[in-house]
């Protein structure tokens, strides 16, 4: 594409993340509550029950990221620090669906953070290949999968496929609320991959979801004629000291696997939570790259977090916001009472382990049931919401 790495100025330094912190470890032990890696849902559920006996379950989901799947042998992810198993994570991603499966009640659906195939799959020409088998599997589930189309995706397919193909769930999206999304990718009949992939449903009342596209502005896409890599090329001009095309540490964030957001997703996005707000509804943002620098463990940081970061924290009704993209996992609890959750990618789980999880809503928490390397956490909304 002709853009790699970029320089950010030297006033965008390691002091803007003040402000942007996360609590202290004391805070985020109430407000998160103990982790609880080895307890079934039944036993969560009993642990879990208020003082008065009134717990009633709302609704649940799935959550699993970085499947990666590719019919490759084993080998090492690029920092050379743990291995990555590509065909088995096909086996992992058959057994989550068929534990979801069997959950009383089900899950309501299920999210799936990005990266569903490897971009090594596009070398060997084995792309749509190796999506026909994952998708086979993920039909077996009885209730739908959210897609989010991370750095994998846009590797091993153009937008103009991406918003033709099964892993365009936008016509899921909540069609009775008015909020104004021109720029927003359509549906299958009318689609404009010119157009950030982003929409927003309500799966319960007073509950809201959105979908973020983390890579509205990225250096993946080949497409030198679209908007949107003028749009990027602008961005990262802005914010290199003298070349788009160098390196910093104090932004060592700004790498090709990472993208960013544009105006026009920020703007549709605080006007979304705006109607929220309004409404009184509690909301969960999701997307394939962290947005909080504490809610990761390596340069997995979305470009312009910042931007992303201010809007969410000026809305009462964000609760969580779920990522991929760093396999390590994450978590921290922001100045703002926001659960920042990294989902541990499936991919470099190892045989007899695993990493999925389903997260059961109630009125004054989210509690997270991890299988495997997924940590199991309770996240308490805030008290004035």
């Amino acid at each position: 594409m002709g853009i790699s790495f970029c320089l950010s100025p030297a006033w965008i330094g390691k002091t803007a993340l003040e402000g942007q912190g996360g609590a202290s470890p004391q805070d985020q032990m109430r407000e998160s509550g103990p982790t609880v890696p080895g307890l079934v849902a039944e036993e969560m559920s009993q642990t879990l029950q208020q003082p008065d006996g009134k717990s009633e379950l709302y609704f649940s989901f799935g959550v699993i990221a970085d499947i990666q799947y590719a019919d490759t042998d084993d080998r090492l992810n690029a920092w050379g620090t743990s291995m990555r198993y590509y065909r088995h994570s096909l086996c992992l991603l058959q057994s989550a669906i068929e534990e979801w499966n069997k959950e009383i009640p089900c899950p309501s659906f299920v999210l799936q953070l990005g990266d569903i195939i490897d971009s090594s799959n596009s070398v060997h020409k084995a792309s749509k290949i190796v999506l026909k088998c994952v998708l086979k599997q993920i039909e077996k589930m009885n209730v739908p999968f959210h897609h989010v189309w991370g750095n994998h995706e846009l590797c091993n397919f153009g937008r103009n496929f991406l918003t033709n193909s099964a892993l365009n769930t936008k016509h899921l999206e909540d069609k009775t609320v008015e909020v104004s999304a021109s720029a927003t990718v359509s549906c299958h009949e009318d689609v404009n991959p010119q157009h950030f992939y982003a929409y927003h449903f309500s799966p319960f009342t007073n509950f809201r979801f959105v979908m973020i596209d983390t890579y509205d502005l990225n250096v993946v896409e080949k497409d030198v004629s679209s908007t949107r890599y003028e749009e990027t090329k602008e961005f990262l001009r802005m914010r290199a000291n003298r070349s788009p095309y160098r390196w910093q540490d104090d932004e060592a964030h700004l790498l090709m696997f990472n993208g960013g957001f544009g105006k026009d997703q920020l703007d549709w996005l605080d006007r979304l939570l705006t109607f929220s707000d309004e409404n009184k509804e509690k909301v969960v943002v999701f997307g394939h790259v962290p947005i909080h620098p504490e809610s990761k463990k390596r340069a997995c940081l979305a470009w312009n977090y910042r931007d992303a970061l201010a809007i969410l924290q000026a809305h009462k009704c964000v609760v969580c916001y779920l990522a991929g993209h760093d396999h390590d996992g994450g978590y921290c609890l922001d100045s703002h009472g926001i659960h920042h959750v990294t989902l541990e990618g499936l991919v470099e789980s190892p045989p007899g382990s695993h990493a999925f999880g389903t997260v059961h809503v109630y009125k004054d928490r989210m509690v997270l049931h991890g299988r495997g390397r997924t940590t199991s956490r309770v996240l308490y909304f805030r008290r004035d919401q």
